[in-house]
């Protein structure tokens, strides 16, 4: 399969059409879809978009195929939404979401969406409309969420490049686990219009829109494409500032934190050995690296995330869950009528002393990054891929993606390697930092996954994009490099 700067040149040169290139993965879609269930459904404005595409060769990305995450708004002739709140038959949108008219603007032809959990805060796949998307890798372990379905559908070749978005890892997740690289911005570096959410007015912990691709220059060529005239002029909130070409194509030494545990999620064997083979790569290129603790880790969850996103204590998704049926791969652990104690178990367990111990203000963070004079950080990206039904009994797995959503810094999530016979045999004696029912639960969740994708997170500072991608992109090509 060619990467998309080879495909986008060779569509521009005229050794593909886009005609040739459209039908290709349109067939690609629905073969992995028929084996994943991952789709949502075909973009059926995409075959009126390809007669017209000869127009214009100018865009960045010319001809390309772009899949979409459900719940981003696109002119289609029907929805059926996963977020309950909108579920609904022959709708037809109006307008597409702001990302969705640039990308068109930029010659890419969206050409299906993507499925995606009920209510999306979930590292599953599952609705009870579309069913459960599974993983490229092993059909026994889910895919990742909330963007699963276009991690799965990436991962399995149906796709080049995706579009997701990310509240507390719903980019990094998916792409960690099928094996694919994904980028959460900073909030407010791309346009969320026309978005949906299932927590409206929420501010805290910030949701945002992100691309997902097989390799890391596809998602810097992605950000460039998008950073334009056009979507600063059709949201004027977001800031007029380009994709820095320059940063991204430095070869600048850098120096790197890197962090082994947070002192909450002990990493499995996989993600450690992970961690380490990088960190030894880069210091073998000259890299300077220097150990790093997020500080005050232990500080009240229920302060920043729980009194954030779920400010009303629930109560704006339980109306929107009232009457729906619910996630069919939920059921055993909640049926419709146990919502509402479902949701206070949720609650309870949020608030508990353990989890009320995790994230730590961004004034700190920041005042550590100066302190240690570190340019980016390195640190665990949670996997392997979990088995099915652990995804909704692992709240407290959040802390090495969520803090940077809270934070708001970029973040960035990349295939480094696989899970190795050995990971598996010291699993067995994985403990957990607390050795409570939630280390055991990750425990089992990660149990039997011996050649699935191993993946590393890459954070900068807010505005940074670009330095995070930059890092990202040394990272993958010492890998690569060491692989041969």
């Amino acid at each position: 399969m060619l990467s998309l700067s080879e495909l986008t040149k060779q569509l521009k040169d005229g050794s593909l059409s886009p005609e040739d290139v459209f039908y290709t993965y349109m067939e690609k879609a629905i073969d992995v879809h028929k084996k994943l269930n991952c789709c949502t459904g075909i973009i059926l404005e995409s075959f009126e978009q390809l007669k017209t595409i000869h127009s214009s060769k100018e865009g960045l990305l010319y001809g390309v195929p772009v899949s979409i995450k459900e719940n981003f708004d696109c002119q289609v002739i029907y929805d059926l939404s996963s977020l309950v709140v909108f579920v609904c038959i022959n709708v037809h949108f109006e307008e597409d979401s702001v990302l969705v008219k640039v990308l068109k603007s930029q010659g890419a032809i969206p050409f299906v969406k993507t499925n995606l959990p009920q209510a999306l805060l979930n590292y599953d796949c599952s609705n009870p409309i579309y069913g459960q998307t599974v993983n490229p890798h092993n059909l026994q372990k889910t895919s990742g969420g909330s963007s699963g379905g276009e991690g799965a559908l990436l991962g399995g070749g149906g796709s080049v490049l995706g579009l997701g978005s990310d509240i507390g890892g719903s980019i990094r997740f998916p792409a960690s686990f099928c094996g694919v690289c994904g980028l959460k911005p900073t909030a407010g570096r791309l346009s969320s219009k026309g978005l949906k959410t299932i927590l409206p007015g929420q501010k805290s912990v910030l949701s945002c829109p992100g691309p997902m691709a097989k390799d890391v220059d596809s998602l810097a060529l992605f950000m460039q494409a998008v950073l334009c005239d056009h979507m600063f002029s059709l949201d004027p909130t977001i800031p007029p500032v380009p994709f820095n070409v320059q940063m991204y194509q430095s070869r600048k030494p850098l120096r790197i934190g890197y962090l082994e545990n947070d002192g909450y999620t002990q990493p499995s064997p996989s993600m450690l050995r992970g961690i380490r083979e990088v960190k030894a790569l880069l210091e073998r290129a000259g890299h300077t690296l220097v150990p790093y603790k997020p500080p005050r880790i232990k500080y009240a969850l229920h302060e920043l995330i729980v009194r954030g996103v779920l400010a009303d204590g629930g109560a704006t998704m339980l109306q929107k869950l009232k009457g729906s049926p619910v996630d069919p791969a939920l059921i055993e652990q909640v049926k419709p009528y146990y919502l509402p104690k479902w949701i206070k178990k949720t609650m309870s367990f949020l608030l508990s002393p353990v989890v009320s111990s995790l994230l730590p203000s961004m004034h700190l963070n920041i005042s550590e990054w100066r302190r240690l004079d570190i340019d980016v950080l390195l640190c665990p990206m949670l996997g392997p891929a979990f088995n099915f039904f652990y995804c909704s009994r692992l709240t407290c797995a959040v802390s090495y993606t969520m803090i940077y959503n809270l934070l708001n810094f970029p973040a960035g999530c990349l295939p480094v390697s696989t899970v190795t016979e050995q990971d598996e045999e010291e699993l067995r004696h994985y403990k957990g930092n607390y050795q409570d029912m939630w280390d055991r639960h990750f425990k089992k969740a990660v149990t039997g996954s011996v050649g699935l994708p191993v993946a590393v997170q890459c954070v900068a500072l807010p505005w940074h994009d670009e330095l995070c991608l930059r890092f990202m992109k040394e990272v993958e090509e010492l890998v690569k490099e060491s692989r041969k």
